[in-house]
């Protein structure tokens, strides 16, 4: 039994032999490029300003995507060693910079519940950052690196016995809690550093399945209630999805839903209707003994 998941029932055959035809994530990547319009989040965060919270960016797109999880599981699922595994937690690997410093960051991970506010998940985000910006601040995956970088040969050994371990299942807990490889999403704000979006691989070591960036805001043409050409100004999205763990159909249920959060966020101020929301169900293990 793995640690992040367990086997995934009840699946497509097409879904279950997929992963044998394109064993490694790069084999199965598929990009698209969503264009966001920025109004509606910038007047959301403004109003919320004026009530004395402050709301970042990244945090309304966060808990967009962590409300479609609780309602789109499957593609929350991952591939490990040919096999489709539910995963059992739902976190986000982030690059936070150091204070003052434009090339020096460090890529950890969130935990967030599907359950989440958009308040929950700005909290957390806040408290993660605060956590990893300062330059004295070292986290469980700058720790690890240090480590294996301590020793010649201890690296290139250290990244073959992870890889081999999580290939069966056996990666131990605490290195997949320091692992930025092992997440639901990862997403980086390239606005942030004021470039534009791009699409990132996603790594074939680790269980990631999508990777979104965040670009500079622009322009885009639209057609208007009267059928007038418009420009209206977007915030640009580079998504990069493994296609093994669910159908294209799926994806686009799951990111027109992703949209509707992002075009109305107050809809991310309350608790989801528990009825429509899977719940994770973290590795315990005597729960889940070893057999």
């Amino acid at each position: 039994m793995r640690r992040d998941g367990k086997r995934a029932k009840n699946i497509d055959m097409e879904y279950a032999i997929t992963p044998h035809i394109m064993p490694e994530r790069n084999d199965a990547l598929n990009m698209i490029e969503l264009n966001i319009p920025q109004k509606p989040i910038q007047e959301y965060l403004n109003q919320k300003r004026k009530e004395g919270k402050n709301i970042s960016h990244l945090a309304v797109f966060i808990a967009a995507y962590t409300r479609i999880v609780g309602e789109f599981p499957l593609i929350n699922r991952f591939i490990a060693n040919k096999t489709v595994y539910d995963r059992n937690e739902f976190n986000v690997g982030m690059v936070v910079l150091k204070s003052g410093q434009m090339d020096n960051g460090t890529m950890s991970k969130v935990n967030f519940d599907p359950e989440d506010t958009i308040f929950d998940v700005n909290d957390k985000m806040n408290a993660y950052i605060e956590s990893n910006r300062d330059e004295s601040q070292v986290n469980a995956t700058d720790k690890l690196a240090k480590v294996l970088l301590s020793v010649p040969g201890l690296l290139r050994f250290g990244v073959c016995a992870f890889k081999a371990l999580d290939k069966f299942g056996l990666l131990p807990r605490m290195i997949i809690d320091a692992s930025p490889f092992h997440t639901s999403m990862s997403i980086s704000n390239l606005a942030s550093i004021r470039t534009n979006h791009i699409f990132h691989h996603i790594y074939n070591f680790g269980t990631t399945g999508v990777f979104i960036t965040l670009g500079n805001s622009r322009e885009v043409a639209k057609y208007d209630k009267e059928g007038n050409v418009v420009l209206e100004k977007c915030i640009p999205l580079g998504v990069v999805m493994d296609e093994r763990i669910c159908s294209g159909s799926y994806f686009a249920l799951a990111f027109r839903k992703f949209r509707k959060y992002l075009n109305d966020p107050t809809l991310l101020e309350e608790k989801p209707d528990p009825e429509k929301v899977v719940r994770l169900v973290p590795y315990r293990k005597d729960k889940y003994p070893k057999k």
